[in-house]
């Protein structure tokens, strides 16, 4: 027997800005650290659907999807593939919690800390083809956010689970 949940219908990685334009068209409108952080070179490019939630756009449902794939090609053994969707899947997914507020960790005035952080592999994948990693966080209360994703091949194939709590605070005087 199997079954899965069905991949949310967005839009497909190569209708969505590249990495180069995203940073093009946000870069001026945000903080510094967010500046800082989308100015580093990093192994992993991020395609996020609803990208004007940087902009403090409050997503209605609090939803947050994101395509994911590595910058180069990986060998093709499958256990490099299983580490870097464990590194990757740790990018953003506490930030999620912010979300139905508009806000985003990327602000100054929060600070956070992963509490745990926990993924569950279903079946096989490549993390240097694009992944669709749909992230939604169902709680924050008392400084404690929770969120969860779900990783989908491009076809809508569910490769992986995400779940992942921890300290999301303002920072006092802030």
């Amino acid at each position: 027997m199997s079954h899965q949940v069905v991949m949310p219908d967005v839009p497909k990685p190569e209708d969505l800005p590249s990495e180069a334009e995203f940073k093009e068209r946000i870069l001026p409108h945000v903080s510094d650290s967010v500046r800082r952080y989308y100015e580093l070179e990093r192994p992993i490019e991020l395609r996020p659907v609803e990208f004007d939630r940087y902009l403090g756009k409050k997503i209605p449902d609090g939803r947050f999807n994101v395509w994911i794939k590595t910058t180069g090609k990986l060998p093709d053994d499958p256990a490099i593939h299983q580490c870097v969707l464990a590194y990757t899947s740790d990018m953003g997914l506490l930030d999620t919690a912010l979300v139905p507020h508009g806000r985003t960790l990327f602000e100054k005035e929060f600070m956070a800390a992963s509490l745990d952080h926990a993924l569950w592999l279903h079946r096989p994948f490549r993390a240097d083809e694009w992944l669709l990693y749909a992230q939604d966080s169902p709680n924050l209360h008392g400084s404690r956010g929770f969120g969860r994703g779900l990783i989908f091949t491009r076809e809508g194939i569910l490769v992986a689970s995400v779940a992942q709590e921890g300290l999301v605070r303002e920072r006092r005087g802030s």
